[in-house]
């Protein structure tokens, strides 16, 4: 019964070494795959700018904000935040940012079919990983944190 037990620990051991090793790959193409979708967004929306002021001033309903200014600050968010993300530079910063651009997309529109509602869930969860999780060691975080942050021991991005 010993040699069991030890045979699948090890085999438990192994596997979690394998999944260890998918981290980086799986964390690069999380930020590859959500920074695509928020990116051709805000693409979207630079081609043709009075399009996307009508849709902030008749459709969506930013609270608190004027629709220029919400459709300003919306798409470079989704830009600007799109290229942080896919380079990994203050990945968990890109991430926050764009999980708020998610809701407020979510709130801002009258009505939402349930699918999109249910790809804005599913992107909010990549985010929230990312978020909490960082940019993964494949990242310029990885790369620039140490030397920006070499007094502190213990930081980990």
């Amino acid at each position: 019964m010993n040699t069991l037990l030890q045979r699948a620990l090890d085999l438990w051991c192994a596997l979690t070494r394998a999944l260890d090793r998918l981290q980086p790959p799986a964390a690069l193409a999380a930020r590859l795959y959500i920074a695509q979708v928020f990116f051709l967004s805000g693409l979207t929306k630079t081609r043709d700018w009075e399009t996307t002021l009508a849709l902030f001033t008749d459709e969506y309903h930013v609270p608190l904000l004027p629709p220029a200014l919400a459709a300003a600050m919306g798409t470079t968010g989704e830009l600007g935040l799109s290229v942080l993300l896919v380079l990994g530079l203050g990945g968990r910063f890109a991430a926050l940012g764009l999980s708020v651009v998610n809701v407020v997309a979510v709130i801002s529109l009258s009505e939402i079919a349930p699918a999109a509602l249910q790809q804005h869930v599913f992107w909010g969860a990549l985010l929230a990983g990312l978020a909490i999780y960082g940019s993964g060691s494949w990242s310029l975080d990885r790369f620039i944190a140490p030397r920006l942050l070499k007094h502190q021991s213990g930081t980990r991005l």
